[in-house]
């Protein structure tokens, strides 16, 4: 088993005077950084800000495609056609890789957020329409999503590669999905319990882990994540190159 791990979290969930997450403070920690593209969060400024604060800090840039929700911060299920949400996505990618190109690098993966990541554990047709997107721009961005997915199966199909995540802040029910956040329990907001979550993930086979930056005590618990993984062997790196 591979002793090398991703680190990623949610940055540029700002909007206009909303300053949105501490990424300055998560990114020195950082491998990889889920950039949110406009649809349920960001805009082109706080876009070009947070691609110049990943490059500095060697984080790899990824997409992190939404459902049209600015109003629910893109964590209401929303039944869009597959070619609307295929549209969706590749408008999204477009967006992003501007202001990545625009700073000396690009757009590296991509990451669906909220209703649409979990939606499309399940969903078939959305999981294809998310992976048409990927494969229409670039086919060899790989898809971050959550283990024996639609996502991935769909994937499989295309041959886009997919990369398995683990949430460090999120707890799981016996099926291996995440517990709703509508739900007590479902986040994992004490360092020491998060940093075990994670260690136990790594161990199951995960190239990814996720500490949300809106999580309360992200950073904290981001600290006591990676000096867990490291102290028991693993080696920080993004999976994408």
């Amino acid at each position: 088993m591979s002793r090398r791990i991703d680190l990623n979290s949610d940055v540029g969930e700002g909007f206009g005077h909303w300053p949105g997450g501490p990424d300055e403070e998560l990114m020195p920690q950082l491998t990889s950084v889920n950039v949110a593209c406009g649809f349920h969060a960001g805009d082109p400024s706080i876009m070009r800000r947070t691609c110049e604060l990943a490059r500095q800090h060697d984080c790899a840039i990824g997409a992190q495609v939404s459902y049209p929700d600015l109003g629910g911060f893109g964590r209401r299920f929303i039944d869009m056609q597959p070619g609307e949400l295929t549209d969706a996505v590749v408008y999204q990618l477009g967006a992003l890789d501007a202001f990545a190109r625009a700073n000396g690098t690009r757009v590296r993966y991509v990451k669906p957020h909220g209703a649409l990541y979990n939606t499309i554990v399940e969903h078939e047709r959305q999981a294809a329409a998310v992976v048409a997107a990927i494969h229409e721009y670039d086919a060899t961005l790989p898809v971050l999503g959550l283990p024996t997915s639609a996502v991935q199966r769909a994937c499989e199909v295309a041959g886009v590669r997919f990369i398995a995540e683990g949430f460090a802040d999120r707890a799981y029910t016996p099926e291996g999905r995440l517990v709703p956040r509508t739900q007590e329990g479902a986040l994992i907001t004490d360092p020491t319990a998060a940093a075990e979550h994670a260690v136990a993930l790594a161990k199951t086979g995960v190239q990814s882990i996720c500490v949300h930056s809106d999580t309360p005590g992200a950073v904290a618990i981001l600290g006591a994540v990676t000096k867990a993984l490291t102290a028991d062997g693993f080696q920080l790196q993004p999976f994408a190159q």
